[in-house]
């Protein structure tokens, strides 16, 4: 019965496969009494549907049994399933793996590709019709990549004795699981490198009078446009585009001196307001003064 299904959907769309079909989906909704008499019935109206051919069958009755098994756990309409598409998955693993030039057998793939679609139910949106066969393509493709990752982490090399490379050339059949260790160590001095940088960016931000400090928070953070962080600060706009740059080149300079073995420059910029609030504080008899004595 079951080859019987399997060859119709695969070759001929004749009544008498399609009959087998509907028997299989009979039996579906008599072992599981939770699926609702209208999913049986969407699936025997994709039997009945003549116009359509043998991969639309399989599309819209597979989909349908992926509902059923998302609600109710069904293992009857999950058997139907895998028999449906067991074939047309199997060729789907088998072009990837030779795609990567991989000698894994397909048919152990093949199990952990139905072992997700058995985990994973959840995941599942019947809203088209062609639901199941978009989504377990996807599931296809993230396990077989996921097989060959585990392959290369562990360094096993499933090639058959008579392909295997001369000794001269072991040291280039080992280079993929070699490559990974040196991209995971690289990441790992990048991102000790970035966080030095980082480091180094707060300690001479903090360096920085009040004024730049204020002028970078507005427009990195806050992202603010100039005029407005200008008008925050009340001062023009072409003195803050000028803050700002000269306190990114005292930042940057003073980055690049440590790392190039040298005392960081990082002074902060004295604040021209507080020059004139000094200047407007002085008495002017003091001032007076002051000259009558170098006088």
């Amino acid at each position: 019965m079951i080859r019987s299904a399997q060859t119709g959907l695969d070759g001929s769309t004749s009544l008498t496969d399609r009959a087998v079909l509907r028997e299989r989906v009979l039996e579906v909704g008599r072992e599981c009494a939770a699926i609702e008499g209208e999913a049986i019935e969407a699936m025997l109206a994709v039997l009945d549907e003549t116009e359509r051919d043998a991969e639309r069958v399989r599309d819209g009755l597979s989909t349908r049994l992926m509902d059923a098994f998302r609600l109710h756990r069904s293992r009857a309409a999950f058997g139907l399933l895998y028999e449906l598409n067991r074939q047309h998955l199997l060729q789907q693993v088998a072009g990837r793996l030779r795609r990567y030039q991989s000698r894994s057998d397909p048919q152990d793939v093949l199990q952990e590709v139905f072992f997700n679609v058995y985990r994973y139910p959840h995941r599942f949106d019947a809203s088209r019709d062609d639901a199941f066969r978009v989504w377990s393509a996807t599931i296809v493709r993230n396990t077989v990549l996921k097989h060959l990752r585990s392959l290369s982490r562990s360094g096993r090399a499933e090639v058959a004795f008579e392909d295997l490379p001369e000794p001269a050339d072991d040291h280039a059949g080992a280079a993929q699981p070699v490559r990974g260790v040196i991209d995971d160590e690289s990441r790992l001095a990048c991102t000790r490198v970035y966080l030095t940088y980082l480091h180094l960016y707060l300690r001479f931000y903090s360096m920085l009078s009040e004024r730049e400090r204020r002028a970078i928070h507005l427009v990195e953070v806050d992202c603010l446009s100039y005029r407005d962080a200008a008008a925050q600060l009340e001062i023009k706009l072409e003195n803050l585009k000028m803050v700002i740059f000269r306190a990114r080149r005292k930042i940057h300079r003073s980055m690049r001196r440590v790392f190039e073995g040298l005392p960081p420059d990082c002074r902060p910029a004295r604040d021209p307001r507080a020059r004139t609030r000094r200047a407007e504080s002085a008495k002017p008899g003091d001032a007076r003064g002051a000259k009558d004595g170098v006088k």
